[in-house]
């Protein structure tokens, strides 16, 4: 069974075309049945759009077998908090559709989500709304993003620096949140009664951001070499724990089946 990331995993960080294997790996699990739920950190389009958009390129992922953050929001921010939120533009309107209100003078929650293009005035602004008292969250917590082949700093880094300058704890609604994975397990229980983290392999191009607290909570791990770095040597060195398994592509990952 299988919890599977899409960006830099699925499809590529640039084209946004399937990597090589992703189609042949879908095609495979919903073939021989076996349970899998895909795991995404996407918030810049509806829930909707983003899955059919999915389906139009050939990745073959039925409704009852995705997530996303903007799916288990409302879980953990109520849409009656208002909130001061910064993200993309697409981002911001999800928001609004959703029915969040916001206030960038008093809010219950300060919600961070990628954006090209942060300031240190946005920084300086989210600093005083937090110390002021808003809850810091982030959509999740991504190490870092590949975008027109250059690597950027990621929601989780600039969580991490908020609360190291506010001395302020945040909260993630997506991954690697336990609560998201949780939601995830429980969308799985969907297809087979009973599973439990244990028996979960995650396979995503995030080490750090999804498959080491994945690991944490008991499942095995598989890193791949497509989205965030060019090879192992980048980040595992660095690391205290490693992944069970390290694979050039899905396609690698299909063939080790």
């Amino acid at each position: 069974m299988f919890f599977i990331d899409v960006q830099g995993t699925l499809i590529d960080d640039n084209t946004k075309l399937p990597l090589r294997g992703a189609v042949e790996f879908i095609d495979y699990l919903n073939q021989t049945y076996v349970p899998y739920v895909v795991i995404t950190n996407s918030t810049k389009h509806s829930s909707e759009t983003f899955l059919s958009y999915l389906n139009e390129i050939g990745l073959n992922i039925p409704k009852t077998h995705y997530i996303d953050p903007l799916m288990v929001l409302k879980r953990q921010v109520d849409v009656t908090n208002t909130i001061a939120a910064y993200g993309s533009p697409e981002f911001l309107e999800q928001l609004t559709l959703m029915g969040y209100v916001f206030d960038t003078v008093s809010p219950k929650t300060v919600l961070i989500s990628i954006k090209e293009d942060f300031c240190a005035q946005e920084y300086s602004q989210i600093i005083e709304l937090v110390l002021s008292g808003a809850r810091l969250v982030g959509m999740h917590e991504t190490s870092l993003y590949v975008k027109n082949g250059k690597r950027y700093v990621g929601v989780g880094a600039i969580l991490k620096m908020i609360e190291f300058a506010t001395q302020t704890p945040y909260t993630v609604v997506g991954k690697p949140s336990s609560s998201f994975f949780q939601s995830a397990l429980e969308l799985l229980r969907g297809q087979h009664p009973g599973v439990e983290f244990s028996d979960i392999t995650i396979i995503s191009d995030d080490v750090s951001g999804d498959i080491l607290p994945a690991q944490a909570l008991g499942m095995r791990g598989v890193f791949v070499l497509s989205g965030k770095y060019r090879s192992a040597s980048e980040i595992l060195p660095q690391l205290a724990h490693q992944p069970h398994g390290v694979y050039d592509d899905m396609k690698a990952v299909l063939e080790s089946l």
